[in-house]
């Protein structure tokens, strides 16, 4: 199975994803494409995101058995924690003190 999340996407790009997918809730698909059909949708996803933000959570031969993809911009990002893939979530420059 795969899913994916979609955070302030332009226009059309939900539409495009009902295609292949079902939408379950507002910019949340799940859908079982074949692998060649999932590259080509993270394709053309990363490269449409724009200012927002795309997630891909697909099958995977690791210890948790998915793996996730992000696009756009980072609010969240994948970070492997000695093996186990966790959804950290970028620092902020810290300020100097005044």
């Amino acid at each position: 199975m795969t899913v994916i999340v979609l955070i302030a996407a332009p226009e059309g790009l939900r539409g495009h994803l009902t295609r292949w997918m079902i939408e379950v809730n507002a910019g949340v698909f799940v859908g079982n494409p074949s692998h060649r059909i999932r590259d080509r949708l993270w394709n053309l996803l990363a490269t449409r995101i724009g200012d927002g933000q795309a997630i891909l959570v697909e099958p995977s031969t690791n210890e948790q058995g998915w793996s996730v993809r992000t696009a756009g911009k980072d609010r969240w990002h994948p970070t492997d924690f000695d093996g186990l893939i966790l959804s950290a979530r970028r620092r902020a420059a810290s300020r100097p003190a005044l």
